[in-house]
């Protein structure tokens, strides 16, 4: 078993498909194949249902993914340390972030890391909570940005806390809740509510206020650019940070709704950013140094914001 065997093996998991695994990787597919059944003779073991119709791992196969996974992760990790161990003139950087740091705090950041270092090759994953921490346990991701309540407090991840992000409802300028007073939040139980997934806590509050059994968006969807789109272009209300929305209210595209039964300053209802990474796990010079742009770039809108 080598790494090359097991970067064949996640390029079929990934694919679905020996053909396609293959042209992905630049090889034949008679090579290809050749390699997976090596891999399969070393470890004494089906990889792959060859009797179904369909692609499919066998139990065995999903568990030697998982551990390859990790295995070229780690490789990479150890790669890019020494690459950026005098300093920051190439390698890689991969790291995650939920989809409201995504909106404003993540880019900004990224754009004042890639003018310090244009050398690193960079990306970022966006993805709810679970999916994030999925792949920071399998070391896909060095950290990730999201809101940290779901990580403090669990020993096996280390929090950097940012600053708390109010949201805000949100519609066109001309919706019929725009100009309406007086506003309670079962008014929203007429329209559909398009945003991402909302924090277990703060559904539950709005639950509460609205006097329902749960709060959940009608429309869920990671992407603040087609949330804002569909908001533009139907009667749907968006949900999303005040932070992220500030632009759209000065140039006049959107209204933000306000309700006489939530208060706008409810701790509860903030998001609570926070940078996490996995306790024992040190992280690349590159990682570090978009952390530290990161926290810059929070401090530099906190300060935009009390202007």
């Amino acid at each position: 078993m080598d790494l090359r065997q097991l970067r064949h093996l996640v390029a079929l998991a990934d694919y679905r498909s020996f053909g396609r695994a293959a042209e992905a990787i630049n090889l034949s597919q008679p090579a290809f194949s050749r390699s997976i059944q090596t891999l399969e003779r070393d470890l004494d073991c089906a990889l792959v249902e060859r009797s179904s119709r369909e692609f499919r791992l066998t139990g065995q196969g999903e568990l030697v993914l998982q551990h390859a996974r990790r295995l070229l992760a780690g490789s990479q990790a150890l790669h890019n340390e020494l690459t950026q161990y005098n300093g920051l003139t190439g390698g890689e950087l991969y790291f995650g972030s939920g989809p409201y740091p995504a909106q404003l705090l993540v880019p900004e950041a990224l754009a004042q890391f890639i003018q310090a270092h244009p050398a690193i090759r960079t990306r970022f994953q966006l993805g709810d909570w679970e999916q994030l921490a999925l792949w920071l346990r399998e070391q896909q991701i060095e950290f990730l940005v999201a809101d940290a309540r779901y990580f403090t407090g669990d020993p096996q991840y280390q929090v950097q806390l940012l600053r708390p992000r109010s949201g805000r409802f949100f519609c066109r300028v001309d919706h019929p809740l725009a100009d309406r007073e007086n506003l309670s939040l079962r008014a929203l139980l007429d329209y559909a509510v398009v945003g991402t997934r909302i924090p277990p806590m703060i559904r539950k509050i709005l639950a509460d206020v609205q006097g329902e059994p749960d709060f959940n968006p009608s429309v869920e969807c990671a992407q603040f650019d087609a949330i804002c789109r569909v908001v533009m272009r139907s009667d749907a209300v968006g949900i999303a940070t005040l932070e992220a929305l500030a632009e759209m209210v000065d140039q006049g595209l959107i209204r933000l709704l306000d309700f006489a039964d939530i208060p706008r300053d409810d701790p509860g209802l903030q998001l609570h950013y926070g940078i996490v990474s996995r306790v024992g796990y040190s992280l690349t010079p590159a990682a570090l140094a978009m952390v530290e742009a990161i926290m810059q770039v929070d401090q530099r809108l906190l300060a935009v914001n009390q202007t």
